[in-house]
């Protein structure tokens, strides 16, 4: 039984890259959700490359006493790293911490609200003729 008095954790979940700067828009993302959910524990998390991993981001937040984590891919669509990675990532974390409920939401790029904001932003830089 999840306690409902204890903080909810939240991880963004992204690829990672060697360029630090690759980062900045995720880590904006990070700083949104903090403003709109202060009441969850929220970190990013990166499959590879950066820090934290998935790994280390979870025992942070269950560090904190969150006793249920939701993860959020930062992903555009459902490829390999959704469909195999994470949830092999995912299983591990559930066997390591059996107290904690893990809920993993489809990638962010599939939510219609995702959709059409690209949309709009691609239709609004397009420039047809002279």
């Amino acid at each position: 039984m999840i306690d409902a008095t204890a903080p909810r954790g939240l991880v963004l979940f992204a690829h990672g890259a060697r360029d630090p700067a690759w980062a900045a828009p995720f880590e904006a993302v990070l700083g949104r959700v903090r403003l709109l959910r202060p009441d969850a524990r929220v970190m990013l998390a990166f499959l590879e490359i950066m820090l934290p991993d998935l790994a280390d981001a979870a025992a942070r937040l269950v560090a904190q006493g969150c006793r249920q984590i939701t993860v959020v891919p930062l992903f555009l669509g459902t490829g390999g790293h959704v469909r195999r990675d994470l949830p092999q990532r995912l299983s591990a974390l559930k066997a390591q911490y059996p107290g904690v409920d893990w809920l993993l939401i489809e990638p962010i790029g599939e939510h219609a609200e995702v959709i059409e904001t690209i949309a709009r932003v691609a239709a609004g830089a397009a420039t047809f003729g002279s």
